[in-house]
């Protein structure tokens, strides 16, 4: 059956559908007539098919034939491809790289850099995963990601090598009604501690898990992620400290309001991290966005809410920026 379902067999249909009738086909694959019709006869036995209607002047494919160009042509294509990747991680690509993206990072610039990698026609295959606090830097340690992009709080580790990204500006919000706007500012802790702070879960799988700005006998209601924090402030549910390029949409349009407090936290330092090892031994996958990362531009975009200003992108090498 592998031998019957060949690139030659699906021309030899291609060319009869693109040119109905037997003879100009035969033209265009550089046979004579008969021998294009003893192809195609071997093939319908082989397959026990009838593949081209003979019953008029005007050679055409039967619904069969027509199935087996077109999803013979499909599997061909897949095949080619998978050739192409085997080619290619043979040659040094990793197969697979995971990235670990904390909730503080604006995930928009993180899909126009998987644009770009794409551009690449790398054979390494994406997958993003969110974490939060602990979590994303234990889904580098437990080997479930290549990359940790956002680690707020580091813990040296002598196996992993850390960069600083760049500092995040975070901002106090409540909703407009929210009683703490009718508290003179700058707001003390006591006074904090008398309502509930929407907080994300840590993500870690470990029983350790770490929590942040969250005072003692302080309400609490924990979601799974900033874009649900940011909803339960908008709607009232509680207060607490957002990243202000989440919060600055709603902030300009009134659904948010800034305040100060006592224990205001302006900028928190966040970096990435990766498992050390020898330069030589670093695939071009987890390269190509190590050096991404080391863009100026690139590393403000992702702790911003903006994408790459004036339309400035990551080139497919990741070693520069084009505007």
């Amino acid at each position: 059956m592998s031998q019957l379902i060949s690139p030659g067999s699906v021309s030899l249909l291609q060319a009869i559908a693109r040119r109905g009738s037997l003879s100009a086909a035969a033209r265009e694959l550089g046979l004579v007539p008969s021998a294009l019709s003893y192809k195609i006869r071997q093939l319908e036995q082989g397959l026990d098919a009838l593949l081209l209607d003979r019953r008029s002047k005007r050679a055409s494919l039967t619904p069969a034939g027509m199935e087996l160009m077109l999803e013979g042509a499909r599997v061909l294509a897949e095949f080619a491809a998978i050739t192409e990747r085997v080619r290619r991680i043979s040659a040094g690509w990793e197969p697979n790289l995971t990235i670990a993206v904390d909730s503080v990072i604006n995930e928009s610039v993180i899909f126009e850099l998987c644009e770009v990698f794409f551009e690449l026609k790398a054979p390494t295959r994406l997958k993003l995963v969110q974490e939060t606090l602990s979590g994303t830097l234990q889904a580098l340690s437990d080997g479930r990601a290549d990359l940790a992009i956002g680690i707020a709080m580091p813990t040296p580790r002598a196996e992993f090598e850390t960069q600083l990204l760049g500092e995040s500006e975070f901002v106090f919000a409540v909703a407009p009604l929210h009683p703490l706007t009718q508290v003179s500012q700058p707001i003390s802790e006591q006074v904090l501690a008398q309502h509930r702070i929407v907080a994300i879960s840590d993500s870690t799988r470990s029983q350790q898990t770490v929590s942040v700005g969250i005072l003692p006998g302080q309400d609490v209601l924990t979601v799974s992620s900033m874009q649900a924090k940011l909803a339960a402030q908008v709607r009232g549910l509680g207060c607490g400290f957002l990243p202000r390029f989440v919060a600055q949409n709603d902030l300009d349009r009134g659904r948010l309001i800034a305040l100060k407090t006592e224990r205001q936290v302006r900028q928190i330092k966040v970096h990435y991290a990766w498992r050390r090892k020898a330069k030589a031994a670093i695939g071009p996958a987890l390269n190509w966005w190590l050096e991404a990362l080391t863009q100026a531009t690139t590393r403000r975009a992702l702790l911003a809410g903006y994408s790459f200003p004036g339309g400035a992108v990551v080139d497919s090498a990741g070693v520069s920026v084009k505007v």
